[in-house]
């Protein structure tokens, strides 16, 4: 296979502005979930102009399916010094004190704002419910309706935004490329909305909250328009993406042959969930003392070392000791889930298996949520601010996506007191030649390559598949990435053998293992040479 990488194109469409329709805006946010939200509140509140796009409906992302819960100190037994150390110890090394302590220190106060605009926290005698999880040293990840968190705040930052007329909302608007100039600045977005032909959107500060790429991934837990756009948008304009190795595998997703994978939330586990491989026996005390409630990548890791060594598809989570009424009460989307599937969980128990959950890597940014392209800033699961390090602790997301979405628009709003130059724009052309190289079927492309990644840069890796897999996509990329598309499928597929590349390239640098990137061939840290960031720009 030719391992020449193929020639660079900066957009992946012909552009000609004075033949497009145009429209304008101070502030453009990308994305609908919890940042992007966040981010487009702030900047109105500030008095931007702002249009919120996003690709499907307000309702598809990854925010909206999250079932755990945001982790903030809410409890006089708890303190934002332990909440730092627990995200510090779990991030193998790699956080950034300074953005770990902000963003914890802010938690409790938006906790409080997300319940003065409605959001319904989980509530026993008028005091915020708190569970234990994985990593966390004291109860203090909160929910909304059991396990439906992500929706519940989602509705109320939705409440709130609808609530403020200065924010324009486009549904299934496909962002294709961000436009920038000469001078390193973004101008705004290209995109295609539903029944229209291209657009452009004009915008003297573009926020990216794009979400993660879990879809680049055979078995996932993201929903299916996860497939990384935004960040490899951000790297054909330019900007720098940091630790794209660090995928984090969710240890428990329901496992029914044919079916999508359906998370399975880890506060199960911190409420006394038990796993057991197909013979019965409880096997996390044999890879970490904390058992079930172990980081997320050594549980995942004992997941997969069991089904090999029981030569089983999946594990099981035995919740048979579970009070049936409360578990329907306090899990209503899991009880109602395994009811779909007859599983009986008083006399039976849920298979599960780990899936691709969220990407840590992403635009790397500043603790303004500044990218290195001027006017472009990233919040969310699309950016790497420094929070999560080598492995995310459980809930933090949710907490880093209000965080950086209300810094996000905060200074793009900020930004908006110099004169506004947008409002003038430059003729943008760009055209594209012909290609007469053989077409590839992209549904196919986009099946076989979440299949190679599941298989070369997956819960384990090593060289040899690692440098496998990048030959294989520069050969897709070869016959791909020469083509125009005219729908958002050829686009993804496209972001997708972009993004995917980029991953395994990381993966191949990083040799060692740390945190949820785990190397058969390098199984230690090696701090000397690797205590550091691994970024990739063009």
């Amino acid at each position: 296979m030719p391992s020449k990488q193929p020639e660079f194109r900066r957009y992946l469409v012909p552009i000609d502005s004075l033949s497009t329709q145009q429209f304008f805006t101070d502030c453009l946010v990308i994305g609908s979930g919890i940042a992007g939200l966040r981010a487009a509140i702030e900047a109105a509140g500030c008095g931007a102009s702002v249009t919120l796009v996003c690709k499907g409906t307000l309702a598809d992302s990854n925010t909206w399916n999250a079932q755990g819960g945001i982790a903030a100190v809410v409890r006089n037994e708890d303190s934002i010094e332990s909440h730092i150390a627990d995200t510090m110890a779990t991030g193998a090394g790699l956080c950034e004190p300074e953005v770990v302590r902000q963003v914890v220190s802010e938690g409790p106060a938006l906790i409080r704002e997300l319940l003065d605009w409605g959001t319904e926290f989980d509530k026993t005698n008028g005091i915020l419910d708190a569970t234990l999880e994985g990593g966390h040293s004291h109860p203090r990840v909160i929910h909304s309706h059991g396990d439906s968190t992500g929706r519940g705040i989602a509705e109320g930052l939705l409440r709130k935004l609808r609530s403020m007329p200065q924010i324009r909302i486009l549904e299934h608007f496909f962002a294709i490329d961000l436009l920038t100039n000469d001078d390193n600045e973004c101008l705004g977005v290209i995109g295609h909305r539903a029944g229209n032909s291209l657009q452009i959107i004009w915008a003297a500060r573009t926020i990216l909250a794009t979400g993660g790429a879990g879809r680049l991934y055979r078995e996932t837990t993201n929903p299916e328009n996860a497939t990384g756009d935004g960040l490899a948008m951000a790297y054909r304009a330019g900007a720098v993406l940091r630790d794209l190795e660090f995928m984090q595998f969710h240890p428990t997703t329901l496992y029914i042959a044919g079916a999508s994978r359906a998370l399975i939330t880890e506060t199960l586990r911190g409420e006394g969930a038990i796993l057991r491989d197909r013979d019965g026996n409880a096997f996390m005390k044999d890879y970490h003392p904390d058992a079930e409630l172990a980081p997320r990548d050594v549980v995942s890791r004992a997941i997969l070392d069991r089904m090999l060594k029981t030569n089983s598809t999946h594990v099981y989570l035995d919740i048979r000791h579970f009070d049936k009424e409360h578990f329907r009460k306090r899990f209503p989307v899991i009880s109602e889930l395994c009811e779909s599937f007859d599983i009986d969980i008083s006399r039976e128990m849920i298979p599960v298996r780990p899936s691709a959950h969220y990407l840590i890597g992403g635009v790397k940014v500043d603790r303004n949520a500044a990218s290195n392209i001027a006017n472009l800033y990233v919040c969310g699961e699309a950016a790497s601010t420094g929070l999560h390090g080598a492995n995310r602790l459980g809930s933090n997301s949710l907490l880093e996506g209000l965080v950086y979405g209300r810094i996000a628009g905060r200074h793009a709003a900020e930004g908006l007191k110099r004169p506004r130059t947008y409002l003038r724009p430059k003729r943008i052309e760009f055209q594209i030649a012909h290609s007469d190289r053989s077409h590839l079927d992209t549904d196919d492309v986009r099946n076989s390559l979440r299949a190679l990644m599941w298989r070369n840069v997956g819960i384990t890796r090593r060289e040899t598949p690692l440098v496998e897999a990048q030959e294989i996509i520069r050969f897709w990329q070869r016959y791909v990435m020469d083509k125009v598309f005219d729908t958002p499928f050829g686009w993804e597929c496209q972001n997708m053998l972009t993004l995917a590349l980029l991953m395994a390239r990381a993966a191949e640098e990083r040799k060692e293992s740390r945190g949820v990137h785990f190397r058969q061939d390098y199984p230690a840290p090696d701090n000397d040479r690797f205590l550091k960031h691994i970024e990739l720009s063009r």
